[in-house]
């Protein structure tokens, strides 16, 4: 057989088996479930905090770089502002183009930034008006026609938006644009517009980003080391706990858990020591007290064997002699010949069951066909049958193929189960069922008594239990011989089983392997009955019917007084 690691690889070997193998390792592993869970619920953790921050830190560089754009942005447009209004006023188209050059230049000067776009807001022609002009590739289509609607509705505000850019490798970053009105003398209002981008920002935010990220693994995987040394810690002791109980529950007395040091663990070790001591010496004293009750019962049994023979030989005497004597002491004679038989029965019985204690019972195997071993039974029991008005009944669709068993102890357990049906049968029919599978043949015998409850049914092979001690018995019997039907069923590494119902009678089925690795699937012969169509074809009469014995009584009472009676004859309804 594979060992544990053998079936873990085997187990992981195909990405098919995974999802199996991880549930399988789920529902048995408490370490892997404690680190499974821990790992995840770290990994959100720290998952949701790198977010959170990268987040926090993005926000607050955008929101740094874009004070800085705007204030950039504002003292540019300020200072061609104050550079306008303290010019001489332009009389030539000459000097006023040279004035807005000498403006466009402090503006790309004080913003920080090449792209720099200007735009005349009023459709009306001026002979002075410079053109409009854009630096570093800024040109009116990069403007969205809501903001260039806001700048040129509000003269005395800033406005900015987030915009897409291209850097200097042709590779799209993103930027922020900023607008506002600038006005020229003796000309009219401007849009002027200067874009940002935040490459720098977005490297730096990569890098954030980039840092947190191998932070946060590195901590999870910090934790579920950690986590794995803690737990491999504490999973050790409970581990060898489990194993050394394992072995202690197989009958391995003198295992023991090794002890280091006070703590908790230690302590629980040092406990189960102690309960395994316990355990061992109360085990060691009831072994010792069953071989003394073993060796009493047998020793007695044995001692019992001669004086039991000289009995016997009187017995036998007087018994034969009993036509001599009055009717009394005939009578007597009787009695003292039945009741030695039935001691020397018990003892029999006795001297079996102390060599099953003592484990010294040993079969006698031989091809033998249970068909016709059942059938020679039936045959041996059908005088006893008669006198009690019983019918026997065989059927026999498989079990004729000879299979290795000790016919001796078969043929008692099938005279002690036929036995009792007749004994319990109510004079209705017993049938005897044989049958057979590739693995197992089976021997039922069913009768339509009174049958037992469930709870009787369970202590049915306990040894001098009887489901009513009050009830005569006809056949003899010591109490014995369920126990020792149930003795040889298992020597045989086979199944002796009951099934029973008050009214619907009880069928015994003992089920036999035929090969010595023992029983594998059903038996042959089912245990309980059902809608059987063969007992149906049998003419079973209906189940017996119980009544109360306070309806009994009311019914007496009503008789008595002279009431009415049920024409068909319900005032005798009882057991039938």
């Amino acid at each position: 057989m594979p060992s544990a690691a053998a079936q873990v690889l085997f187990a992981w070997r195909s990405p098919r088996t995974w999802p199996a193998a991880a549930l399988q390792l789920w529902n048995r592993s408490l370490q892997f479930r404690t680190i499974l869970i821990t790992t995840a619920l770290t990994a959100l953790t720290i998952t949701v905090a790198c977010l959170w921050m990268a987040l926090a830190i993005q926000n607050d560089l955008f929101q740094t770089r874009r004070d800085e754009v705007l204030a950039d942005a504002s003292r540019a447009v300020q200072e061609a502002k104050d550079t306008l209004d303290h010019s001489e006023i332009a009389g030539s188209r000459a000097q006023m183009q040279q004035l807005w050059n000498s403006v466009s230049r402090d503006i790309v000067r004080l913003a920080s930034t090449e792209q720099i776009a200007g735009f005349r807001i009023d459709d009306e022609s001026v002979p002075l008006a410079p053109p409009d002009f854009g630096f570093g590739g800024l040109a009116a289509e990069a403007v969205s026609s809501g903001l260039r609607e806001r700048v040129q509705t509000t003269p005395d505000s800033q406005w900015w938006q987030s915009i897409s850019m291209a850097d200097a490798d042709g590779d799209e970053v993103a930027g922020i644009i900023v607008g506002q009105q600038l006005n020229v003398p003796n000309v009219g209002p401007y849009e002027i517009y200067l874009a940002y981008d935040l490459a720098e920002e977005t490297d730096t935010l990569n890098f954030v980003e980039r840092t947190l990220w191998a932070s946060g693994i590195a901590m999870v995987l910090i934790v579920v080391a950690i986590l794995w040394v803690v737990m491999r810690t504490l999973s050790t002791p409970i581990v060898e706990v489990s194993a050394t109980s394992a072995r202690l529950a197989a009958g391995d007395l003198k295992v023991r858990i090794p002890v280091h040091g006070e703590d908790e663990l230690a302590t629980l070790g040092r406990s189960f020591n102690a309960m395994a001591d316990s355990i061992e010496s109360q085990i060691q004293e009831l072994a010792e007290l069953s071989l003394v009750q073993q060796r009493f019962v047998s020793d007695v049994s044995h001692e019992l064997r001669t004086p039991l023979t000289t009995i016997r030989l009187a017995a036998d005497i007087i018994h034969d002699q009993r036509g001599d004597f009055d009717p009394s002491t005939a009578r007597a004679a009787e009695l003292l010949h039945a009741q030695v038989a039935r001691f020397e029965g018990l003892l029999t019985d006795l001297l079996e069951i102390s060599r099953y204690d003592a484990g010294s019972v040993q079969l006698e195997l031989e091809a033998t066909s249970l068909a016709h071993l059942a059938e020679d039974v039936t045959e041996s029991m059908r005088q006893v049958a008669d006198q009690h008005g019983t019918e026997l009944r065989f059927v026999a669709p498989g079990g004729y193929s000879p299979v290795d068993m000790d016919p001796r102890r078969v043929r008692r357990i099938l005279r002690n189960l036929l036995g009792n049906a007749i004994e319990h049968g109510e004079g209705r029919p017993v049938v005897v069922t044989v049958d057979s599978s590739p693995t197992a043949v089976a021997v039922g015998v069913r009768d339509f008594g009174m049958g037992m409850s469930s709870e009787d049914a369970e202590r049915v092979f306990d040894r001098f239990w009887r489901a009513d001690p009050s009830r005569k018995r006809t056949l003899g019997g010591t109490g014995l011989g369920l126990s020792i039907a149930l003795g040889d069923a298992k020597l045989h590494g086979g199944l002796l089983a009951v099934w029973s119902e008050l009214g619907g009678g009880t069928n015994f089925v003992l089920t036999l392997p035929r090969q010595e690795s023992g029983l594998d699937g059903s038996s042959p012969v089912p245990l309980e009955p059902g809608e059987d169509p063969l007992t149906a074809s049998l003419g079973v009469t209906q189940p017996i019917t119980t009544v109360d014995l306070s309806d009994l009584a009311e019914i007496d009472a009503a008789t008595a007084d002279g009431g009415p009676q049920d024409a068909s004859g319900a005032d005798r309804e009882g057991t039938r």
